[in-house]
């Protein structure tokens, strides 16, 4: 029997997958925090801060207020840690076994690693290694910059610093723990002294399977062009497994309307399928969310299931941006409805949306303007930064949205 969805349907099973389809019934707990991981599988990581730090916020979205600081000790207590997955991640420690084929053979990690640099620096390298080995976990800025000169990217970091990431990518070191948010590296043996690779190690195939196994989880609803981006497997056909899957009754198949391909709900949302099929299924969740979102990362999942054309511009020059520097997409009741450029000032108190987008076909009704408000006021809050400010917005729902503050 194959379920036939609506795309709101789809949307909402997949906000569910994700832990956005209500919000909060309580205040957050420390292991929330690690619950949210696992189920999403991975937690991108990323430096910008000018409202929270990308995985704080994707963490803030799904728990609300709570405290930032639950993130760097569940890390430090071994629970998740740190590695290139998505891109660089926190991952659930039961899942080192994924990734470690990463590791093992990490000139295939791109610019991640460099055979070269390894065998041109081997001596400082296993020097580097011996001291950790004897004193202790080090930072990249226990050591000094020649020339005081700062680096203006990968290949212009000091030499110190290239060293910990070969060794990070290539699993001899791992990040123990960050302090303020800056990496601690320690011996990998010393962070994960339980794992053992003759006893504990998958096969390739094993790993890549439960990878797509753990896509399927966290997506929600899946279609075989949504696999590989998730941990960025390789490109390829995804049909046979997602097939295999659903024999095994891992997976549900489902017709997405209007949607010529194949697709899957993972059992795990069987309890709302029923409810999803009859239109009944609605996320009621009004958040802001990080650029570096599992809702969104995958640009072409973006368009397909949410009609939502998102392109990170923070790397873009600022000419060329259409809508600015670190712009958080709007979910408001099950659908992305617009999008604004943030930029939270702590020393101020003050949340400034610099400009507010809505999506083409978004109708700005009081319940809009009410809804986009609460999701924007509880982030300012989290941020410490309880008043905020409204530059741009259309049709004036910055003053709409003002009036209320």
């Amino acid at each position: 029997m194959t379920h036939h969805l609506s795309l709101a349907s789809a949307r909402a099973l997949h906000l569910a997958a994700q832990g956005l389809l209500r919000p909060p019934r309580r205040k957050a707990v420390k292991a929330d925090v690690l619950a949210a991981i696992k189920r999403m599988a991975l937690l991108q990581i990323d430096t910008i801060h000018v409202v929270a730090r990308s995985p704080y916020l994707v963490l803030f979205s799904r728990l609300g207020s709570y405290d930032p600081n639950w993130l760097e000790q569940t890390l430090a207590e071994g629970s998740i840690y740190e590695y290139w997955a998505h891109e660089a991640c926190f991952v659930p420690t039961r899942d080192y076994g994924l990734l470690r084929h990463r590791m093992l053979d990490p000139a295939g990690m791109g610019w991640k690693f460099s055979v070269r640099w390894m065998e041109t620096h081997k001596a400082e390298i296993e020097a580097l290694i011996a001291q950790i080995r004897e004193r202790g976990p080090v930072r990249s800025a226990d050591f000094e910059r020649q020339g005081g000169a700062k680096g203006g990217g990968w290949w212009d970091w000091k030499p110190e610093k290239r060293h910990l990431e070969v060794l990070f990518t290539a699993g001899r070191l791992m990040v123990a723990e960050r302090r303020n948010f800056q990496r601690i590296y320690d011996l990998a043996e010393r962070v994960i002294p339980h794992w053992d690779d003759a006893r504990d190690l998958p096969t390739p195939a094993a790993a890549q399977a439960e990878m797509v196994r753990r896509s399927c989880q966290a997506l929600g609803v899946v279609k075989a062009g949504w696999v590989a981006d998730y941990y960025r497997l390789k490109r390829g056909k995804y049909e046979a497994a997602l097939h295999a899957l659903a024999d095994a009754g891992e997976l549900i198949p489902v017709r997405i309307e209007d949607s010529k391909h194949d697709a899957y709900v993972h059992r795990e949302l069987a309890p709302l399928l029923a409810e999803a099929e009859a239109g009944k299924l609605q996320s009621t969740v009004n958040t802001l969310l990080s650029p570096f979102d599992p809702v969104v990362w995958d640009r072409k999942r973006a368009v397909e299931l949410f009609d939502f054309d998102y392109r990170l511009e923070c790397y873009t020059p600022a000419p060329k941006r259409k809508y600015g520097y670190f712009v958080l997409p709007i979910l408001s009741r099950g659908k992305l409805v617009g999008r604004l450029d943030a930029k939270a000032h702590r020393k101020e108190g003050v949340f400034e949306v610099k400009a507010l987008y809505l999506e083409p076909g978004v109708r700005q009704s009081q319940r809009l303007v009410e809804d986009v408000r609460t999701a924007i006021q509880r982030c300012a809050e989290w941020h410490g930064t309880g008043r905020f400010t409204v530059g741009e917005a259309p049709g004036g729902m910055a003053a709409a949205l003002m009036a209320g503050d």
